[in-house]
């Protein structure tokens, strides 16, 4: 399973993973928090929570280096 990231409102995002194949039209990915927390957080069809790094990837100097490029994997990063 791919790892995500959650937006929370403490933390700005959480990794998650998902644990369920998600199928197109579906209103909830599920997910679990790396706290063990489970949920299924809702999703827009158009908007998919961005894909998380492979940890390889973490602490690049290059961030062009990184497999996906967006807020939460240059924060993390």
């Amino acid at each position: 399973y791919n790892r995500v990231w959650i937006p929370d409102n403490e933390e700005v995002w959480q990794s998650a993973e998902i644990t369920k194949n998600y199928k197109a039209g579906d209103r909830f990915l599920p997910v679990q928090l790396e706290d063990g927390t489970e949920l299924n957080y809702p999703v827009d069809p158009a908007a998919l929570p961005p894909l998380r790094n492979p940890d390889i990837l973490v602490g690049e100097n290059d961030l062009t280096a990184l497999s996906y490029l967006h807020e939460p994997a240059v924060l993390h990063n």
